[in-house]
C-alpha cells in the first residue's frame, strides 16, 4: 500500500455522501507498499479502507479483482469485501482515479516472522486456493513469465547501479528459468487457479494466533497454484541475514498441505518456481526504484534482497531436501 493521490477532505466527503456507512469522522493515508494510494476511513458507521487504484492496476481488471474478493469472502477466506455504493456499484472515480472502499479487518501483519506463523499462512493459501475454483473468471498474469524480459530491457540502462554484473545475472537467470517453466518447452503443466500473487507478510493480519485476514489482491490471477506457495516461500522463508529458513518452509507447505496436498510434479518444479517468483520481485522492485515519482509516500523496498534469494534457489538441485520436503 502507498498514497501517490492526495485527497482533499471536501472531495472525500462528496465521495462518501454515495454510500451508506455513516459520516466520516477521521481518515489518513496508509504509506507501506508501492502500488496504490490507500487510506483508512473511520466513520459513524465503522472503520474501511479506501482504495484508489494507479500506476500497474489496469482498470478493466478492477471488476474481477473486486468480484474474486467478494467471492472468497462469500465462499469462507477472511479478506476485504467491496462495499456498494447506494446504486450498487463497488467501482467509483475519486481525484480522478478508480476507487473502492472495502471492509476492514482486525489484526496486525507480523513484522518479525516466526516458523509459527508459516503453517497458517500456509493453510490460509490453500484455503483460497480451494474457495476460488468456483470463480470462473480468468484474468492472465501480467506479471508472469512472459513479462520478464521486457521488466529485464526496461530496467537495463540504470540497473548496473546497484551492483556491478547485475543485468548480466539477470539475463543468465531469464535463459535458465523460462524453458523450465512448467507448460512450456515440453515440461508438464501443473494445476492452476486463482492466485493472490502478493501474500507478503504485510498482506496477512494475525489475531489471536491465527490468520485474521488476507489482503490486496490487486496481484491477483489465474495461475499455477503452486506458483503461489513459490512466492511464499520467498516472501516468509528468508530470515533477516538472507539464508533460508528450513523450519519455517517446513511449516508452511504442511500447512498448505493439511488443507490442499501437493502433486509430486508440483514438488519437483518448485525450484524453478521460487527462482522465477525470486526473479519477478527482484525485476519489479529494480524497476519501482528506478521510476518511483519524487515525493510519492511510498516506502521502497531493496531490490537486492531478491538478488539473494534468487540465488539460493537456482542453487538448489534437490527441491525436497531444500524446502524441507
Amino acid at each position: 500500500m502507498a498514497v501517490y493521490t492526495d485527497v482533499s477532505d471536501g472531495a472525500l466527503r462528496a465521495f462518501l455522501s454515495e454510500y451508506q456507512i455513516g459520516d466520516l469522522t477521521a481518515f489518513r493515508g496508509i504509506a507501506e507498499g508501492v502500488e496504490n494510494s490507500n487510506f483508512v476511513l473511520r466513520t459513524t458507521g465503522g472503520d474501511f479502507i479506501l482504495t484508489l487504484y494507479e500506476r500497474r492496476v489496469d482498470p478493466g481488471d478492477l471488476p474481477w479483482f473486486l468480484g474474486l474478493m467478494g467471492y472468497l469472502s462469500d465462499h469462507g477466506l477472511s479478506c476485504p469485501r467491496p462495499v456498494p455504493a447506494r446504486d450498487g456499484a463497488a467501482l467509483r472515480t475519486l481525484a480522478g482515479r478508480p476507487a473502492a472502499v472495502t471492509t476492514f479487518l482486525s489484526g496486525v501483519w507480523p513484522r518479525q516472522v516466526l516458523p509459527a506463523h508459516c503453517a497458517p499462512v500456509g493453510a490460509a493459501l490453500a484455503t483460497l486456493h480451494a474457495a476460488g475454483r468456483g470463480y470462473d473468471a480468468v484474468r492472465p498474469n501480467a506479471l508472469g513469465p512472459a513479462a520478464w524480459p521486457a521488466l529485464v530491457a526496461a530496467c537495463r540502462a540504470d540497473g548496473d547501479s546497484f551492483q556491478p554484473g547485475l543485468m548480466a545475472e539477470l539475463d543468465a537467470a531469464l535463459a535458465d528459468i523460462l524453458p523450465a517453466w512448467p507448460g512450456q518447452g515440453g515440461h508438464a503443466d501443473l494445476p492452476r487457479g486463482q492466485i493472490h500473487a502478493d501474500l507478503f507478510p504485510d498482506n496477512v493480519f494475525f489475531l489471536d494466533g491465527g490468520v485474521s485476514g488476507i489482503i490486496d489482491f490487486y496481484f491477483a490471477c489465474t495461475d499455477l497454484l503452486a506458483y503461489d506457495i513459490a512466492i511464499c516461500l520467498n516472501a516468509w522463508c528468508f530470515d533477516a541475514d538472507g539464508s533460508f529458513d528450513v523450519a519455517k518452509s517446513r511449516a508452511l507447505i504442511a500447512g498448505y498441505e493439511s488443507v490442499r496436498p501437493l502433486s509430486a510434479a508440483e514438488r519437483r518444479a518448485l525450484p524453478v518456481l521460487a527462482s522465477g517468483a525470486a526473479l519477478r520481485f527482484l525485476l519489479t522492485r529494480l524497476y519501482d526504484w528506478l521510476n518511483t515519482p519524487a515525493g510519492a509516500m511510498v516506502t521502497r523496498k531493496d531490490p537486492l534482497d531478491y538478488l539473494r534469494r534468487l540465488r539460493f534457489h537456482r542453487a538448489v538441485r534437490d527441491g525436497g531436501a531444500a524446502y524441507g520436503l
